[in-house]
């Protein structure tokens, strides 16, 4: 389950998000200070929530996203418990969420164990977006922290069989989560050779 679990939160690392917003003193969501800090002078990781208040939604989300899987790299599960409920709380308040914004909040609900939240994710993810494949990695993963095979071989098949058009449409979350997908691919090429 970790090694899964690892595999899903590095793809955090991987998606960049550019902020001109430093990191405050203050380690709330309702902090309404402003800081002037510079990337070179900002607390390091593990350090001060950052100031969230003058974000937009998605900012929010995405900044909370990031630092809940900057600290799951780090094995700080204080943090991460600390920080998920307030990224699941700001991907409620976007006004419309893209099949990135649903995989980042299907990966916060994989990691506090709620595999049915995870898996209407991915549910909507394919009805708004088919064939993408974050729906079939949702899937598949949930399936597999549940140890349901029939569910993870399903998902696993429907993954390979548009993996190759779906690449080809080089989506940019795609390429932002490109480690995650190469490995889901690999795991399913095995199992469905088997």
């Amino acid at each position: 389950m970790a090694g899964v679990l690892c595999v899903l939160l590095v793809t955090g690392i991987a998606y960049q998000v550019s902020s001109a917003a430093p990191e405050p003193a203050a380690p709330d969501m309702a902090n309404a200070g402003v800081s002037t800090g510079t990337p070179s002078n900002r607390t390091a990781p593990g350090g001060p929530a950052p100031d969230i208040s003058a974000m937009t939604p998605r900012e929010r989300f995405d900044r909370l996203f990031n630092r809940i899987m900057q600290a799951s790299e780090r094995r700080d599960s204080a943090e991460v418990e600390r920080f998920t409920p307030m990224a699941l709380g700001a991907y409620q308040q976007l006004d419309s969420a893209d099949a990135d914004a649903r995989y980042h909040a299907a990966v916060l609900q994989i990691q506090v164990g709620n595999f049915a939240a995870a898996r209407a994710l991915a549910d909507t993810i394919l009805a708004q977006s088919p064939p993408h494949l974050f729906g079939y990695v949702v899937r598949g993963e949930v399936a597999k922290l549940q140890r349901d095979s029939v569910l993870l071989e399903q998902a696993q098949r429907q993954f390979l069989t548009h993996y190759a058009v779906e690449k080809a449409a080089r989506r940019v979350e795609y390429l932002e989560h490109e480690p995650v997908i190469e490995e889901f691919k690999r795991e399913a090429g095995k199992a469905v050779r088997r």
